[in-house]
């Protein structure tokens, strides 16, 4: 049985942990809530006992032969704490114990999720930023939190994630190998994913068929290992869970700008989007309508930039950061296989990596499985076989860490 601390921080979003105790208790685990004497006032002692089945205090002074302020972190398997307030974290980063749950994190020597929840302007702070920057380096995994309805009439980012998104980033700490646990701890990794639209007129578009699901699963492992995650989504069409900073673009030029903006602060930057190659020369100011005399319209496509290309030419030749990862979704043909055509593509490119789709008879698209093969400038050739896109992310984020642990 695994040992889970439950740490609740003094807000008002305390309640929501009464659901992710349950989560745990529910998967098996053995939960001690360990809740600031403030997190009291929202959610008292009795319910914590009642649901984890274990004593409750926020002193340090009670139970002392027990030594529970060293005892609990010692003993804990992850230390999880919902909400973490920006006093919280402020005393997390700099050390400071005055209560039993700050202890709790002082003495902890395994994974620490922390899961902020406060008012925008709390979280956009200065200090809350470099206090979040600080944990992050030093291995702690800080989710993103959400945006939505904050106390009373505010909305804004800053909302706790729910609490099956944060009982699946616990999960997926838990589940990982003490090597790969907070492995890109105080690395920025940017994201793409999704397919561009390139509009003809208000309601019709050019786009590629792609969901999103790679990118997405790539951008969640990344959280998970420890890293800061930007995500610039392309007309995703799934969920992107909680504790990744969400970019929403729709066409090609969008994403273009947003990567370039980004590729300077980053460690590793993904293109798992899928961009138009190619967009409208112009685009019509109302709904194109059918002639009934049944001439088609003629459309003229220009090309659009070539976002991959144009990262690598930012990065400069010889340029250490970041490892630029690009994606290939190729079909075989009379002048060459799979293969061919992406180690053709990876030498024209210019990239660190490129992970290539065989996207024959509809392979790849939509669906939660694939097989991928990542081929490295080096000559290096990784095959990934056939599973879920969860897998595929685990596999090219291993050899991304060894790569930047390497430099």
């Amino acid at each position: 049985m695994r040992s889970v601390v439950l740490g609740v921080g003094g807000g008002i979003a305390a309640y929501k942990s009464a659901e992710l105790l349950r989560r745990f208790t529910e998967s098996g685990d053995r939960v001690r809530v360990v809740p600031t004497a403030a997190a009291l006032r929202f959610v008292g002692a009795p319910t914590w006992e009642a649901l984890s089945g274990q004593p409750v205090t926020a002193e340090v002074f009670e139970a002392v032969p027990e030594v529970p302020h060293v005892r609990i972190g010692q003993s804990a398997d992850l230390v999880v704490v919902a909400p973490a307030t920006a006093d919280l974290i402020a005393k997390a980063a700099h050390g400071l114990a005055d209560d039993l749950l700050t202890n709790t994190l002082l003495t902890a020597r395994c994974p620490v999720l922390l899961v902020p929840a406060m008012h925008t302007e709390m979280w956009e702070h200065a200090a809350t930023r470099a206090n979040v920057a600080t944990l992050r380096s030093r291995g702690v995994t800080v989710m993103e939190p959400a945006v939505g309805r904050l106390t009373g009439a505010d909305s804004g980012k800053g909302r706790m994630p729910d609490p099956a998104d944060v009982h699946a980033a616990a999960l997926a700490l838990l589940d990982a190998p003490a090597a790969r646990v907070a492995d890109l701890a105080g690395r920025h990794v940017v994201v793409s994913a999704g397919g561009t639209r390139e509009y003809l007129d208000p309601v019709r578009y050019l786009g590629n068929r792609s969901s999103g699901r790679q990118g997405v699963a790539i951008a969640e492992a990344a959280a998970a290992r420890g890293a800061k995650v930007t995500l610039v989504a392309a007309n995703v069409t799934v969920e992107v869970p909680a504790g990744i900073d969400v970019v929403q673009v729709e066409t090609t030029a969008q994403l273009h700008e947003a990567m370039l903006a980004r590729t300077d602060a980053s460690d590793v930057v993904v293109m798992a989007a899928a961009p138009a190659d190619f967009r409208p020369e112009s685009t019509a100011g109302a709904k194109i309508k059918k002639d009934e005399s049944g001439s088609v319209p003629e459309v003229r496509l220009v090309q659009n930039p070539d976002v991959l290309a144009d990262l690598v030419a930012r990065r400069g030749p010889g340029s250490a950061a970041p490892l630029l990862v690009g994606f290939a979704a190729e079909t075989g043909d009379e002048q060459a296989t799979v293969l061919e055509h992406a180690r053709a593509k990876l030498a024209r490119k210019g990239c660190d990596y490129l992970v290539v789709n065989d996207v024959s008879a509809g392979k790849a698209f939509d669906r939660p499985d694939n097989e991928v093969v990542v081929l490295g400038a080096d000559g290096s050739a990784l095959e990934v076989p056939l599973g879920p896109k969860s897998e595929i992310a685990r596999a090219l984020l291993d050899v991304l860490a060894r790569r930047l642990d390497n430099r």
